[in-house]
């Protein structure tokens, strides 16, 4: 009999794997209690019989709104033991944006936490108040039906064969054109990287995850190498400084994944020596290089942690490359401190070249666009073909993103060839808030660009060129805008101007309103 690469894991199969080899050992952690992991994977079952009962079949797709929880990582693993494919989507973006992933992934269902239950009051949210599920806690004041009730009174659901190519999860991206785009990422995307994960950061199954950045994010998909492994999972509802320090504390976390932003804020919370933080063992954070003075500081705070900055794209499942512990110590030690502006080698099977426009391989030292293979990567975006000819040329995925390797093979990132700006670690797309921008009466040319910002690496600025004898405030802008996008991608600095720079052929000239504003936040 030949091999078949459908029979490869899944990821129902590594759940399935989890309950059989690991059924005794913790896996959730929370103030409701611990779960073990035939705990765990029983309520998974009956939470997909829950999905079955409300009329969902295997490839339909349902779309979750939650704050980090168990409940919610719960109901993800439902979609995958199912073959019903959840679509976690970002909760800070407004009901317009909201209704467009809804839409454009047809979701049959939206299940929402207690936080988010009365966005179903919103009129562009109204089709789905009689297609939601209420995932809410057994609190006796919540007006809205009992999911643990649901859960106790389903049967378990057998396991749903899948192949390694169908679908898993579908996140959303935002996109250049000012529209998102939807990831599927598959079975074998999402496993491949756990694995790659889980050699990558050494995880063992006494290891302890804190699931604190959001999960909407692929970033949050790393959680995949500690079910690998068996270790424990605790969820970090809302984060603060202290929210986080006292998981930690409580639950001894051995594991964070954190962006620059929220290491920042925490190393500068006046209550952080109050709280036990001897547990944690390693530290991943990406999304933007930390400085070395905050490298420096984080490894006097956190005294036994090893760190670890890690690239990747929610396309990619989403880590690509990591700059060892090893490496960090290295750079500090020589002080050779360039060494922490790279993020570092690409993980085991993954292949990474710099191309040039002719997508020629470049040599060492020479800037061009990343582009990438392996098994974590995606097979194309939902329904977007024109965008997948783009990305996918002669086998590569055209990452959008421009660097250089060293001779060392490490990777420094130099510049976006995608417009976007970085901000506290979510991804803001200028187009997009651009658009938003022009609906504005008034305004007769806007561009947006980044400035560097202490505190969230970078902050979304716009250059507003005022139409004949208008005069724009704003205040009112930033109330414009809270009607159309998320509360991240608002411009908070603004500049208003006569002409905005442009060339020959009449392209405006970002680099020109960087140098001008963004360099010196004037």
């Amino acid at each position: 009999m030949g091999f078949n690469a459908g029979n490869l894991l899944t990821m129902a199969t590594v759940l399935k794997r989890a309950h059989a080899l690991y059924g005794d050992r913790t896996a959730i952690l929370d103030r409701e209690g611990y779960l073990t992991w035939t705990a765990y994977v029983n309520r998974i079952s009956r939470a997909a019989s829950i999905l079955s009962e409300l009329g969902l079949q295997r490839g339909q797709r349902f779309g979750i709104l939650s704050h980090n929880s168990f409940r919610q990582a719960e109901l993800i693993n439902a979609g995958y033991w199912s073959g019903v494919i959840p679509v976690p989507i970002n909760y800070r973006l407004a009901p317009p944006e909201i209704r467009y992933i809804l839409d454009d992934a047809d979701c049959r269902l939206l299940a929402v936490d207690e936080h988010f239950a009365l966005l179903l009051e919103k009129p562009e949210l109204a089709p789905w108040r009689e297609r939601a599920l209420y995932v809410a806690t057994q609190a006796a004041d919540n007006p809205w039906p009992q999911y643990e009730a649901f859960l106790a009174d389903a049967e378990p659901a057998a396991m749903t064969e899948s192949a390694r190519d169908d679908t898993a999860i579908l996140l959303y991206t935002g996109g250049t054109t000012g529209r998102s785009k939807g990831v599927p990422l598959s079975h074998g995307n999402v496993v491949s990287n756990g694995v790659q994960v889980a050699l990558a950061y050494r995880l063992y199954e006494d290891d302890r995850f804190l699931h604190s950045l959001p999960m909407f994010h692929s970033a949050d998909l790393i959680g995949t190498g500690i079910t690998l492994v068996g270790g424990a999972h605790a969820y970090l509802g809302q984060f603060s400084p202290t929210a986080m320090l006292q998981m930690i504390q409580d639950h001894a976390i051995t594991l964070l994944s954190l962006g620059p932003t929220v290491i920042i804020m925490t190393l500068q919370d006046p209550d952080f020596d109050n709280y036990d933080i001897s547990s944690v063992k390693r530290m991943n954070y990406g999304s933007a290089p930390l400085d070395a003075e905050w490298i420096k500081r984080t490894m006097e705070k956190f005294t036994n942690v090893a760190l670890q900055q890690t690239y990747g794209l929610t396309e990619t499942s989403p880590i690509l490359t990591t700059l060892t512990p090893e490496q960090h110590q290295l750079a500090l030690d020589t002080g050779q401190l360039e060494l922490l502006r790279s993020v570092g080698k690409p993980l085991v099977h993954v292949d990474l070249r710099i191309v040039d426009e002719e997508d020629n391989e470049l040599p060492a030292g020479e800037v061009g666009e990343v582009v990438v293979r392996g098994p974590n990567v995606m097979h194309g975006y939902l329904g977007l073909d024109e965008e997948n000819a783009r990305a996918f040329r002669n086998g590569w995925f055209h990452t959008g993103d421009m660097g250089r390797l060293d001779e060392h093979s490490n990777l420094f990132l130099v510049d976006r060839k995608k417009d976007m700006i970085i901000t506290g670690g979510e991804n803001v797309y200028c187009a997009e808030v651009e658009a938003a921008l022009y609906k504005y009466p008034g305004v007769s040319e806007a561009a947006v660009f980044g400035m560097p910002d202490r505190k969230w690496g970078e902050a979304v600025c716009a250059a507003i060129v005022p139409a004949a004898g208008q005069t724009l405030d704003k205040d009112d802008i930033i109330a414009h805008c809270r009607q159309h996008i998320g509360g991240y991608k608002i411009p908070r600095r603004m500049v208003f101007l006569e002409a905005l720079p442009k060339s020959a052929m009449g392209k405006i000239l970002k680099h020109e309103l960087r140098r001008c504003y963004g360099e010196s936040g004037a």
